[in-house]
């Protein structure tokens, strides 16, 4: 199989300029639903008066569909190419996005939620092949390098996602339990109404834009799988002791948990940073909260830039520890002090979070054949998973103790993270 590899890497490096737009354009539109949700979740408490811990089921229905889609999508990306796997991915970000419509009408929360999984469902085929794409367009020592100047492209979308929210979804009324109170049943049920619809025409627009990019995709030509070239194989079959040989790969192994503790860590801090925010400073507006959502991603599009630079001079895997070291500290800031600093701190955080997933993506394929990183890759996102689990234990937390003690959550997450650096540099100097 290995001798198939050059072969897939000349192919998508002669795809050319167009191609490339397009493709990298796909990491932004992933970007835009991600941390629309970080919005959904404020959003959605107002409509149907959540708690933290429902709340952010909104980030369990997406994450859960990442999880249950990587392997189905790692299938069809080996069977049927590239561009079966991201035309999937689109089709189903679209009518996930589209969904959205009766969902509003209807005001009902497992609509929402059902809605949203669907477009994970989509985004797991984006991930899924678009990420194994990208390390596969030059020599593999540049794998790291190349997968973080893609994803810079990702935290647009994600700012995109959070002005679309501020500014589009988020009215600027907000009500506490006391002022409901004092409404009628039909004020009441007029304010909650007036919460839900205010999603219906943002995601019906997101569905439409991501329809014109299926059709884009269409006309351009990328490769097929390698494994379509391999008559000897079933379709769609791993190859032979591919999955037995991943599972006992240690650095493999250790990169999924890292990468499953790394997604929970950036998910709860982002979900939770407006909450965490009007509850260190009462009375902050959530647009004015919103802000600092915002900030947090700009810092992380320049630790992205940065980072791709800093790859330059340093091994990837150091670099990736002292981001978590940091990171770590923060989190641990924004834990034992609540207010102004807490709140900068939780916006630092950004910067340091922004290597992380596709540095440990990166890491974890490092040393494995073009077909064994299909295989990987689907794992690597099935990790993601870890954004609906940990997000959940942090509304646990937070509903019960305050917002800032549900901050040991990522505290722990960067920890693990820092031991995998640790461990799969000491690997990358031994050999």
């Amino acid at each position: 199989m290995e001798a198939n590899a050059p072969e897939t890497r000349t192919l998508l490096g002669s795809a050319g300029a167009y191609a490339f737009v397009l493709v990298v354009s796909l990491f932004f539109l992933w970007g835009v639903a991600n941390n629309l949700n970080d919005i959904l979740i404020k959003q959605f408490k107002k409509a149907f008066e959540l708690s933290d811990f429902r709340a952010g089921l909104v980030q369990s229905a997406f994450y859960v569909g990442y999880f249950l889609l990587a392997i189905p999508a790692s299938l069809v990306t080996r069977h049927y190419g590239y561009k079966a796997a991201l035309l999937i991915g689109l089709g189903l970000y679209a009518v996930g996005a589209f969904a959205f419509y009766p969902a509003a009408a209807l005001r009902t929360y497992p609509l929402f939620l059902t809605a949203l999984f669907v477009i994970a469902c989509g985004l797991a085929f984006l991930e899924t092949a678009a990420n194994p794409l990208v390390t596969v367009l030059g020599p593999p020592e540049g794998a790291a390098r190349r997968l973080n100047l893609a994803q810079s492209f990702n935290p647009l979308g994600s700012i995109t996602g959070i002005l679309i929210g501020q500014y589009f979804i988020f009215s600027g009324v907000e009500m506490d339990s006391a002022q409901l109170a004092g409404l009628d049943d039909a004020g009441r049920a007029a304010y909650h109404a007036s919460q839900s619809l205010a999603v219906q025409w943002p995601y019906l627009v997101i569905g439409a834009v991501v329809i014109l990019w299926a059709l884009l995709i269409a006309t351009v030509h990328l490769p097929a799988a390698a494994s379509r070239s391999d008559p000897a194989r079933a379709p769609g079959a791993a190859a032979p002791g591919a999955i037995r040989d991943l599972v006992r790969n240690k650095n493999f192994l250790l990169a999924v948990l890292a990468q499953f503790f790394y997604v929970g860590a950036q998910v709860g801090i982002w979900s939770y940073l407006i909450r965490y925010a009007q509850q260190a400073l009462p009375g902050l507006p959530e647009r004015r909260a919103a802000d600092f959502l915002t900030i947090a991603l700009v810092l992380f599009m320049c630790g992205r830039f940065a980072g791709t630079a800093l790859m330059r001079f340093l091994a990837p895997a150091r670099l990736l520890a002292a981001f978590a070291l940091v990171a770590l500290a923060l989190a641990a800031v924004a834990m034992l002090f609540p207010g102004r600093l807490g709140i900068a701190a939780l916006i630092a955080t950004g910067f340091f979070m922004s290597i992380m997933f596709p540095t440990i993506f990166a890491l974890g394929l490092r040393g494995l054949d073009d077909e064994a990183r299909k295989s990987a890759s689907s794992f690597l996102v099935m990790a993601i998973v870890g954004g609906a689990t940990l997000t959940l234990i942090m509304g646990a937390i937070s509903d019960a103790a305050g917002i800032h003690r549900a901050m040991i959550v990522p505290l722990l997450c960067f920890s693990t993270v820092l031991a995998f650096a640790r461990y799969t540099g000491r690997l990358h100097t031994a050999v």
